[in-house]
């Protein structure tokens, strides 16, 4: 087999992690629209990412967050987002590098991006061409609303939980 000297594999990540963060910076703006949500799984400990102790103690390989309803200061740069979430009530500031990610799912579409994450796409070894997907189940770092409202309290989670995907899936 002949050298791929374009890195075709490097190319392709680059352009669907483009399409990643545009989404994101989207949200940013205007918010979500419709039924759309975000399932974001990424790496804890890659380079750049920015979490508490407490919850690099929770998850210290991988993490899934959730942007749907409860999240705040949505911030989308060229190689990464920050975003403010709740976690068992307390308010977390995370940043995550677009490098780190390992997937990305809008249930409400049924559209996924799974990626494998390197440190910087010049190091990266010939990695798969990402595929498109729309995994079963994931592990859930599930952010807790950050007030109460009239219709619900707010939910206190401990740790993670397994979430069918299949629950938000319109039949």
């Amino acid at each position: 087999m002949a050298t791929d000297h374009i890195r075709y594999d490097v190319l392709a990540r680059d352009a669907l992690r483009g399409v990643l963060r545009r989404v994101l910076a989207d949200a940013a703006e205007h918010g979500l629209p419709g039924e759309h949500h975000f399932f974001i799984t990424f790496l804890s400990t890659a380079d750049g990412v920015k979490l508490s102790p407490r919850l690099l103690a929770q998850y210290p390989e991988e993490m899934t967050i959730i942007l749907q309803h409860q999240f705040w200061d949505l911030v989308v740069t060229e190689d990464r987002f920050e975003v403010g979430l709740s976690f068992g009530g307390i308010p977390e500031r995370l940043v995550v590098p677009f490098a780190a990610i390992k997937s990305f799912l809008d249930p409400s579409v049924q559209f996924g991006l799974q990626f494998e994450p390197s440190e910087t796409a010049a190091e990266a070894p010939a990695a798969k061409l990402p595929a498109v997907s729309a995994p079963s189940a994931l592990p859930v770092a599930a952010p807790e609303p950050a007030a109460e409202t009239k219709d619900e309290p707010a939910k206190t989670s401990e740790g993670a939980e397994v979430v069918r995907l299949d629950r938000f899936r319109k039949k």
